[in-house]
């Protein structure tokens, strides 16, 4: 078992920024004062909540009381979608995607258990959404649009700023899981129209477990979760205080350095591109060509299995979308829904690259992938 293999699977988690744990080491030995209290430790506490809030406002360009922190994506998810249906009991009805994370499925799929109504939206042959289909499904009772800014497995984003202007346009909230594309790309709440936006921290450096919800000024949002007044009432529970000072850095860190690394990624990204498709006749990308993440590449090799095929090149640490259920695999559906007949799908890869990944990596892991599918389709 190679215990060293390459990372190529960065949209799963991220390494720990060094600067993030140097950060929260002094929060988790002696400044382990409740934010609530009123003492010293209490005070100490808070003013390092406040100033991480002030970080994650900064990397998204909004005001500090926007942010709101919750422990990770799938509970942002859940508060933006059910939060806003439990504010507008009078609107029953949501329009979203069926490429969405389960964190936006599931809500979605129990608002339609409770009554509720749901417009399921098709993908192209790369994955995006039509915006003449978002504007064609909205109706006078739509609370909210909830669309992923970019896909887990292909990367590929979705025209959130087309949909805002229309979804403004007739008074219908937005709320987009950014949970990929914040800190891997420059990503502005006024640029992209949003009203609610969810972060999540360790996708991009920060430690697992933390993450926040950008709520616009004036955005009704009713609490899911009820207890204490935290987070100015909308977010009950004490704060991870060593986690969200972790996020607060990964923010920082990423104002100062993600068009640089977007750029770095991007061109490693498509050397491993480059060198998979020379090595590997009929390899097929999955997605948008250019409109996705710079750090991800799908990649469907024909022949093969994406699990057998990863299995037979342990170099390399990267995952596939495909699910196991009593030993039967089944294709993804994210890639069957832009078209890809489940057979094909099968052989998808995915390849997500990060700020450890360097050009030795990538060609090291292109020899590895295409000599394993090498074996494997002479077998």
């Amino acid at each position: 078992m190679n215990e060293h293999p390459i990372y190529l699977d960065h949209n799963a988690t991220a390494p720990l920024l060094p600067e993030v744990v140097d950060a929260m080491v002094p929060y988790l030995r002696e400044h382990f004062g409740n934010p609530s209290s009123a003492h010293v430790y209490g005070r100490k506490a808070k003013a390092a909540v406040d100033e991480a809030r002030a970080r994650v406002a900064g990397l998204l360009g909004a005001a500090a009381e926007e942010i709101f922190f919750v422990a990770h994506g799938t509970e942002a998810n859940n508060l933006a979608i059910r939060g806003v249906l439990a504010a507008l009991p009078e609107k029953r009805h949501v329009v979203t995607c069926v490429t969405e994370h389960p964190a936006t499925v599931e809500p979605s799929r129990q608002w339609e258990k409770q009554g509720g109504q749901v417009t399921w939206l098709p993908v192209d042959g790369e994955g995006r959404v039509r915006v003449s289909e978002v504007v064609a499904a909205l109706r006078s009772d739509t609370a909210l649009v909830t669309l992923m800014h970019a896909n887990n497995e292909t990367g590929v984003l979705q025209p959130i700023a087309e949909v805002a202007r229309e979804a403004r346009a007739r008074g219908v909230l937005l709320h987009t899981d950014a949970a990929q594309s914040v800190g891997k790309l420059p990503v502005s709440v006024e640029g992209l129209g949003v009203d609610l936006l969810t972060v999540v921290g360790h996708k991009f450096g920060a430690p697992k477990g933390v993450g926040a919800l950008y709520v616009r000024k004036g955005t009704p949002v009713r609490p899911v979760l009820l207890g204490a007044g935290h987070e100015r009432g909308l977010r009950p529970g004490t704060e991870n205080v060593a986690s969200i000072v972790g996020l607060g850095v990964a923010c920082e860190v990423a104002l100062r350095t993600v068009e640089t690394e977007a750029a770095r990624v991007r061109g490693l990204r498509e050397e491993l591109w480059e060198r998979l498709r020379a090595r590997v006749p009929g390899l097929a990308l999955n997605g948008h060509p250019v409109e996705r993440l710079p750090n991800t590449l799908n990649v469907r090799f024909p022949a093969v299995r994406g699990t057998a095929l990863l299995a037979a090149a342990p170099e390399v640490a990267a995952s596939t979308g495909s699910a196991c259920h009593a030993g039967e695999e089944s294709a993804s559906s994210i890639i069957t829904a832009m078209g890809v007949e489940p057979s094909a799908a099968l052989g998808s890869v995915r390849l997500s690259l990060g700020r450890t990944t360097t050009h030795e990596d990538v060609m090291a892991a292109a020899e590895a992938l295409a000599a394993a599918w090498k074996r494997l389709a002479r077998s």
